[in-house]
């Protein structure tokens, strides 16, 4: 797995875009993530439709034209250094199709950080830009708002990233050893989605993946790691980070299957390493060489992961 371009670290100044390519954000939070953002020194602005609701489907931040037109412009506009997402959801694969990928690609390589739905957009950037992207607190979550760590952990990988090259978690093996290989993955029930489609890798291979999800049912994610087993996709995977489980079935009762499921590959798994949907969730990096030390719970990047 090859290793993906860096985009170049944020400084005081520097302009950040927020879109919404998933789902509808409610004002007040975003209010207060925009403030955060302005007290780090950064000059946020909130893209067009960013606070619009679909009149039929309730569940998407407006139509599919206005969430990607959204993402194109911010992304293809030279005074824009980054590009945060507001909140996931649902809605980002449905608008995937409707970006002018060449377009963005022309444009260069910038920040871009979320999660959960983003998954979608971070394998899209990463097979259609080569790009490495942010799996972090998005600008008007809850997580963001409301947790220093993750705000803190965040501001290191934005401003400092050296800093955080060294990312400690309060992980435990769930299969030792260590692991070197290239960082990918996101939210499970979305990586199994995206299979098959345009903007999807077509494996792990060489991989350290990061695996998490929210309000799943613990057959329901034993069937999305049965699809992508089944699929091949794993073939080849170095090692695996398992974040948090979000409103899924109490971990005493999940941790069996994943066993089930991951230990059979043969590598290094580590569990509870503190990125996704919890409080304080760590910035993971997508698309960097690093080793996993399972035992010692860290992910170690070979570089920091911006410029």
């Amino acid at each position: 797995m090859k290793q993906l371009h860096r985009p170049t670290r944020l400084a005081p100044g520097a302009r950040v875009a927020v879109v919404a390519p998933s789902g509808p954000v409610p004002e007040e939070r975003l209010r207060a993530g925009l403030d955060v953002l302005r007290g780090w020194g950064l000059d946020p602005v909130a893209a067009p439709h960013v606070l619009d609701r679909h009149g039929q489907f309730g569940y998407l931040a407006g139509t599919d034209a206005d969430r990607a037109e959204d993402l194109q412009r911010a992304w293809c506009d030279p005074a824009v250094d980054a590009v945060l997402c507001a909140r996931g959801g649902y809605g980002a694969q449905r608008m995937a199709e409707l970006l002018d990928w060449e377009a963005m690609r022309a444009a260069g390589p910038k920040v871009f950080v979320g999660f959960s739905d983003i998954t979608a957009l971070h394998e899209a950037f990463a097979t259609r830009l080569g790009l490495v992207t942010l799996h972090g607190p998005m600008a008007a979550g809850i997580d963001f708002i409301g947790s220093e760590r993750a705000r803190d952990h965040l501001h290191a990988t934005l401003f400092t990233p050296e800093r955080v090259q060294r990312i400690t978690t309060d992980g435990k093996p769930l299969v030792p050893g260590r692991a070197r290989g290239a960082t990918l993955g996101g939210c499970l029930s979305l990586l199994a989605a995206e299979l098959g489609t345009p903007h999807a890798r077509p494996s792990a291979k060489g991989g350290l993946l990061c695996l998490e999800d929210v309000g799943e049912e613990t057959y329901r994610l034993d069937r999305y790691l049965t699809q992508l087993l089944r699929a091949g996709w794993l073939d080849g995977v170095r090692g695996v980070l398992l974040g948090s489980w979000q409103d899924c079935d109490p971990y005493d009762s999940l941790r069996p299957m994943l066993a089930d499921r991951l230990a059979p590959l043969g590598v290094p798994v580590l569990e509870g390493a503190g990125f996704g949907h919890c409080a304080g969730a760590l910035t993971i990096p997508f698309g960097m060489a690093a080793e996993l030390d399972a035992d010692a719970g860290t992910l170690t990047l070979q570089e920091p992961a911006l410029r």
